[in-house]
């Protein structure tokens, strides 16, 4: 058989990437992949289109051995686990992988040592103030810059031993053929090369010195190079702390003139002088109270919020020409006002009764130990769905109806609907984006992967006004799609797929797809995207779960829009932990409201009186400056159960997702068995289901396909053997999903599964021969 020529590999930076045959198995024998060589990981691919989603498999250089069985074959191994017999189209190219891998071994086994080393140094000079930020970032630049000279110094040395060994063996052949009589002619070329090999190990010896030499250089200057970095962080310091000065003493001579300027006792409202009568000097401190400017959030936040003028709390307060309609007092509390109805502590609350009593406590989580790295250090770089998992890993709970908790605080979008200003509403909605993270903060568990056809219902209609339907809508990429409706005047859908990689440190998740939410009465349409969730600390330590990201909540009618920004967690910042900000503005820009809070505690929102641009941040882009009046909390989360911790942390409403419910599909989540066996504590025995669940999907799917194989022309064979027979699924499901249907969004453009219908008028009639049989 006749083998198509490799292009010569080339490297790019510190990444090597090109064509070689990989033995697959005794049936396919070698076949061509792409292999990528970066950061000391050797990975590759079926094309290089695979690049941005599929990794076929990783090896890690730093603990792997590279070694050549003849002209073109060579392999690499790490001790048995993983083995990738290569073969490159010629000698000189297989030379040259040779070479970059060796090199790529030795950085690699080089930084894993200093990263080792680098756990137990602290730094000797640390910033005195926090607001030291820009200074060690500075610094950071400059200890990149040396670790990066350092890196390619370590790069030569590894050519100097690379090129002393080989310059040693080449002159031990040649002094062997010196030995051996010769003619004149030839030994003298012979001494001539040998006389040539020692000047080029010569050479590459200055080399190496010169670029030491190079390196100390650098490193007498660092010391220079962080005095100057400290010495503009301390006049940054002060300049900001000036500015702040200069700041309050502006604010306090407003405040003096004003008070000079004020009206005659006699033309004064009595109700305020009566007020004021007798309490002169409280009401004094607390202005100053109020004015007080407060710190300046540290980068990259783009605003800072301070205290409104007075006069608006005052004139708010009052009747007084009819200010509370310029300034939105009314405004702002009018959604309160109008969902009394919706307040547990309201006599119409107290007249309904519950439909059924939840329950409150499932089993205690068995205190099973399972080492995750065992299973998961092969998988690095790899889609996390598809990576079989024990359920020691899981919640007793599916991705349908962790998506179903988004509902937990659906009060907000009740309050939302009763909103008469679309500014305001889009805080309600804002704040509920942000309350559906609220429930993640402690569950470190991976929800069960539905199957595919799956459904999950929620119905609370007669208790909280709403009911919600899901379905598992596509396996192959899993793909879930969710419809809510409220007798409130609200409807909530979404399709999200998610997106996971595993970066051998934290896991990323990605959700993929949009939330639309519409408001009947005001026909208010908004849409929004969820934020990267990442789990820490996969290795060693605890686990715990981070959001991170910005999103951007649109009011497609009138133009309104609302930019939320999750701050990341950093070890070194001043700011609480999981904070959340955010600024809505009307279609012109005009700033309405600012939000504030943390994802997973309560969210607030404040009034936006007047905004100006204020002095250049650190990066020396301007920052907005917002006088606000004073913040009203939007939501707080709901206190956990009693004795969460061994109950996986389920909120109140989790703990109810997997009671039995009558006249649910056959389909439900609450009738898959591995995740009753789960909740119910018998782990083995939820693992052998779970295994037998996912063979009889495959079963299923594997004759779906082959029907449809029937029906048109056969596709491509794709699978490759047993290392990559999981591969064949890698495709989209030639499934149709039984209560959604896709349709072009009109608002998105995106092509999404919205529900068609059908489902509650099934449970009614108890008309469930429609659902397939997947349990």
């Amino acid at each position: 058989m006749s083998e198509p020529k490799s292009p010569t590999p080339t490297p790019a930076g510190d990444t090597y990437k090109g064509w070689l045959f990989k033995w697959t198995n005794y049936i396919k024998g070698y076949q061509r992949r792409w292999f990528v060589l970066s950061n000391g990981l050797l990975s590759y691919y079926r094309t290089q289109a695979e690049m941005g989603h599929t990794c076929r498999g990783t090896i890690n250089l730093a603990t792997a051995n590279i070694a050549v069985e003849d002209s073109c074959n060579f392999v690499i191994s790490n001790g048995g686990a993983q083995t990738y017999h290569l073969k490159a189209s010629s000698e000189v190219e297989r030379q040259r992988w040779i070479t970059a891998l060796e090199l790529a071994k030795a950085k690699a086994v080089h930084n894993q040592a200093e990263s080792d080393d680098s756990g137990d140094e602290c730094p000797t000079s640390p910033p005195t103030s926090g607001q030291g930020g820009g200074a060690r970032n500075s610094n950071s630049e400059v200890q990149s810059t040396l670790r990066t000279l350092g890196s390619k110094v370590e790069d030569l040395s590894t050519c100097n031993d690379l090129i002393a060994k080989h310059g040693s063996a080449l002159q031990r052949s040649l002094s062997e053929l010196e030995g051996v009589r010769l003619g004149g002619d030839t030994e003298g070329k012979i001494r001539q090369v040998t006389e040539r090999a020692t000047l080029f190990r010569i050479t590459s010896n200055a080399m190496i010195n010169a670029c030491r030499d190079f390196l100390a250089l650098a490193q007498a200057h660092s010391k220079r190079w962080q005095k100057a970095l400290y010495s503009e962080r301390d006049q940054r310091i002060r300049l900001e702390e000036t500015l702040e000065q200069l700041a309050k003493q502006h604010n306090h001579l407003e405040r003096a003139f004003r008070g000079a300027t004020v009206l005659p006792a006699s033309q004064s409202n009595p109700a305020l002088d009566s007020k004021s009568s007798g309490s002169a000097k409280g009401d004094a401190s607390d202005e100053d109270d109020e004015n007080e400017f407060f710190d300046a959030m540290e980068d990259p936040a783009e605003f800072i919020t301070v205290p409104a003028d007075p006069k608006y709390h005052r004139r708010s307060g009052s009747n007084a020409s009819g200010f509370s309609t310029e300034t939105g007092m009314d405004d702002q509390s009018l959604c309160d006002e109008q969902s009394l109805g919706s307040n547990p502590e309201s006599p119409q609350s107290l007249e309904v009764e519950p439909v059924r009593k939840r329950r409150t406590k499932i089993p205690d989580k068995p205190n099973y130990s399972l080492n995750l790295w065992s299973i998961m250090k092969n998988c690095i770089g790899k889609e996390l769905s598809k990576i079989p998992m024990p359920v020691n890993f899981n919640e007793p709970i599916s991705m349908l109806q962790r998506l179903s908790e988004d509902l937990e605080y659906y009060e907000l979008l009740d309050k939302a609907s009763k909103c008469q200003s679309s500014t305001e509403q889009l805080c309600y909605v804002a704040a509920f984006t942000v309350s559906s993270y609220s429930t993640t903060v402690h569950r470190t568990g991976k929800p069960f992967n539905p199957l595919l056809g799956e459904t999950y219902e929620l119905d609370r209609l007669r208790e909280s006004g709403y009911r919600s339907l899901c379905e598992q809508v596509s396996h192959h990429p899993p793909a879930a799609a969710h419809h809510a409706i409220s007798e409130r005047g609200w409807t909530l859908r979404q399709e999200i797929s998610l997106a996971s990689k595993f970066r051998g440190k934290y896991l990323s998740i990605m959700p993929l797809g949009t939330i639309h939410c519409i408001f009947e009465k005001s026909n208010n349409h908004y849409s929004w995207k969820k934020v990267t969730t990442t789990v820490h600390n996969i290795i060693v330590g605890k686990l715990w779960i981070d959001q991170s990201g910005e999103i951007d909540v649109v009011n497609h009618r009138t133009g309104d829009r609302c930019h939320l920004k999750f701050a990341p967690y950093s070890y070194f910042s001043r700011d609480v932990a999981r904070k959340v900000t955010g600024v809505v503005t009307d279609k012109d820009g005009k700033a309405h409201y600012v939000l504030s809070g943390t994802w997973d505690e309560k969210m607030e929102f404040s009034r936006v009186m007047q905004s100006n641009r204020g002095e250049n941040g650190t990066e020396g882009r301007q920052k907005t400056v917002y006088q606000t009046l004073k913040a009203k909390e939007l939501w707080r989360k709901n206190p956990l159960p009693e004795g969460a911790e061994t109950m996986y942390y389920f909120s109140s409403l989790a703990l109810t997702l997997n009671e039995p419910e009558e006249g649910v599909a056959p389909t439900d989540s609450r009738r898959r068995p591995d995740q009753q066996l789960m909740e119910a504590g018998r782990w083995d025995e939820a693992n052998a289901e779970k295994q037998r669940l996912e063979e009889k999907q495959r079963s299923v799917r594997r004759e779906r396909e082959r029907e449809a194989q029937r029906a048109a022309t056969p596709p491509e064979e794709v699978a490759e053997g047993a290392e990559e027979a999981e591969e064949a699924g890698s495709h989209q499901d030639n499934y149709q999903a039984l209560w959604f249907k896709r349709v072009v969004d009109q608002v998105t453009g995106e092509s999404v599964h919205v529900y068609k219908g059908g489902y509650w008028e099934a449970k009614d009639h108890g008309n469930w021969d429609m659902c397939p049989d997947i349990y």
